[in-house]
């Protein structure tokens, strides 16, 4: 399994927040079977950035093409070599 940083930039119409309740449902079902691990959105920049698990790059591109959003997004797919966070690192060791 491959792991992809997708940086999508997005624009809004008056379908846009009708559609979000069904693409937040797509984008939790993708986080709770370990495709999607990261998702964050900035409406100052219109940009959304995901991390997701995935064989190849054409698949990732298919799991991007469902989200009922799509039709607003504008996509790239990039390879990550290495990805580091908090959340794969040990707790702090803490001496009582």
């Amino acid at each position: 399994m491959n792991k992809y940083q997708i940086i999508v930039h997005f624009t809004m119409d008056d379908d846009f927040m009708v559609l979000l309740p069904a693409h937040r449902t797509y984008i939790n079902f993708l986080m709770n079977k370990g495709i999607i691990e990261t998702y964050a959105v900035s409406m100052e920049t219109q940009t959304v950035w995901i991390t997701m698990n995935a064989e190849n790059k054409e698949q990732a591109a298919k799991f991007m093409d469902k989200m009922p959003l799509y039709k607003y997004w504008q996509y790239s797919i990039e390879t990550l070599f290495m990805y580091d966070s908090t959340q794969y690192r040990l707790p702090a060791l803490q001496l009582n």
